[in-house]
């Protein structure tokens, strides 16, 4: 609950606008004594108060909608809207990795939900909100807030708050009929300091209740039962602040194993986002000493993601974007200094600032992590919109992948499963895992199988370029296509053909060459002196 309405008496509710007011029954009549002080959150007297009469009976009820019963297996409006928007979410795109048993909706469909440290306190009263509470107090969007979930609904809350004082932000349940509702807030407001926000879990679905809340100051109003999701996206949206710059979806590739091509799917997914898609991306290269990003597009940037590291209080819109190598016109590049003379301790918040401040830059923006553990590689994962596990069909990629995807489900309860991608399929003369059955063990089914094609790769390598470029009909260029299309959950442009025949997709500029028009190869001024 924010700032308190002005004090004024408590009247009807205005049924003017209300088209289904005619089916209710008639008003009771309201005695002009008997006023009700509507919800205000003050600081606490410094006198003491006087004793206070004995409760008061709520007063006459009026006219809202017929309660819900949480017993009764009634028709739940909300619910079923929930439900049936959650199952059209998961039936739309490309679901590749079988979402649609896991229940939860994608976690770009809460939006972006960035909740500062405070201290939340949950009164719940049904054993299901008792069990969404706790869910979302493990999410990776409330992990800077301090959440306290309590048996008990608003007469609970009332009671500890005689004795302590509230917190920023209280979640408070109550299952009684809407009159009872009201009053139980109205006594909370008493005990509530200046400045909180109140969040109210009711069982009636009725516009009436809701603007009579909204009214008395109460911040959001939500209608059992609850999802983890619903009740991190309200408290999202009462600490998102409008005037927040523009904030990008993280994709964080990583390889189950060294050598598994993670850095180069990344780079070429990267590239058919921005070429194919025509989206903004932005590559990160956070492996420090052994980053192949300024290989990999035939650049050779002086300052870089580690500059960035070194003085990420420094960091703003205009200083990223010196830092930064523009490759094409719709792609930059944050390259990794790949030097052996300094020794990386680089703090975990470190990361996660130049990440953030990076974030306002590009709808999209790839990090390609390396193969390592630290605190630092455990939160990007856990706090990234995206994870795909680039993996090989081999035995150690299986063990290290089912590691990884056990964990970042541990951490992300509430979000889709990562994806996993296998790379090098179809290697001669190699014994392979097959897929289905690679699959099968980690619980997560493969999202794109990358072929071996050694020739392809090695050409485009050897000469800086993207395999969109290097082989535009391989098939490996049609997959990078397809991963570009899953992970930034959206489709290729179309182009419209003749006699309203579909199109084909919209093909990118070849790559540029150097000035003097000879195709040279990297190696010729990979060494050579600054």
């Amino acid at each position: 609950m924010s700032t308190a309405p002005v004090p004024r008496e408590f009247d009807t509710f205005d049924d003017a606008f209300d088209v289904d007011m005619e089916f209710a029954e008639p008003l009771a009549e309201v005695s002009p004594d008997q006023t009700r002080a509507p919800l205000q959150f003050t600081a606490a007297p410094s006198v003491p108060p006087a004793p206070q009469p004995p409760a008061p009976q709520p007063p006459a009820p009026f006219a809202v909608a017929p309660a819900y019963v949480p017993e009764a297996a009634g028709f739940n409006p909300v619910g079923e809207v929930v439900a049936q928007a959650e199952a059209s979410l998961m039936e739309t795109g490309l679901d590749v990795t079988g979402l649609g048993s896991t229940g939860l909706a994608p976690s770009s469909n809460i939006g972006e939900v960035s909740v500062p440290r405070i201290a939340i306190h949950v009164f719940a009263e049904r054993q299901d909100t008792l069990a969404a509470a706790e869910r979302a107090a493990q999410d990776r969007r409330l992990s800077r807030a301090t959440t306290q979930i309590r048996v008990g609904g608003v007469a609970a809350a009332v009671e500890t708050y005689h004795h302590e004082p509230t917190p920023p932000l209280i979640i408070v349940e109550c299952l009684k009929d809407p009159q009872t509702l009201l009053w139980e807030v109205d006594q909370l407001a008493e005990v509530c300091d200046a400045g909180t926000k109140v969040v109210v879990i009711g069982a009636t679905n009725d516009i009436i209740l809701f603007r009579e809340l909204m009214r008395r100051g109460v911040s959001e109003y939500l209608v059992a039962p609850l999802q983890p999701l619903q009740l991190i996206a309200a408290i999202g949206g009462l600490f998102n602040d409008p005037a927040q710059p523009f904030v990008g979806r993280t994709i964080a590739f990583v390889g189950a194993r060294g050598g598994a091509g993670a850095s180069a799917v990344a780079h070429n997914t990267a590239y058919a986002i921005s070429e194919r898609i025509g989206a903004n991306t932005v590559i990160v290269d956070y492996d420090l000493p052994f980053g192949t990003a300024g290989l990999d597009f035939n650049q050779d940037p002086l300052s870089g993601v580690a500059d960035a590291l070194g003085q990420p209080d420094r960091l703003d819109a205009t200083l990223l974007d010196r830092m930064m190598v523009r490759c094409t016109d719709k792609l930059s590049l944050f390259a990794a200094p790949a030097s052996l003379d300094t020794d990386w301790d680089i703090s975990t918040e470190a990361f996660e600032e130049v990440t953030n401040q990076i974030r306002a830059t590009a709808p999209f923006v790839v990090l390609d992590l390396p193969h390592l553990w630290s605190p630092w590689m455990r939160r990007t994962l856990i706090s990234a919109d995206e994870v795909v596990v680039v993996a090989t069909p081999d035995l150690a990629s299986l063990r290290n992948a089912k590691n990884m995807i056990d964990l970042i489900r541990q951490g992300r309860p509430n979000d889709a499963p990562p994806r996993l991608v296998l790379n090098q399929v179809g290697v001669p003369g190699r014994p392979e895992i097959p897929a289905k059955d690679f699959g099968a063990a980690l619980g997560v089914h493969p999202s794109l199988l990358i072929p071996f094609d050694a020739k392809t790769f090695g050409a485009a390598a050897n000469n800086g370029q993207m395999i969109l470029d290097a082989g535009a009909k391989t098939k490996a260029a049609e997959a990078f296509q397809t991963l570009a299309q899953i992970v930034s959950r959206r489709e290729l442009p179309m182009i419209a053909g003749p006699k309203g025949k579909p199109g084909k997709p919209v093909k990118s500029e070849k790559a540029s060459k150097p000035a003097d028009g000879a195709s040279k190869s990297l190696f010729a001024n990979m060494f050579k002196k600054r």
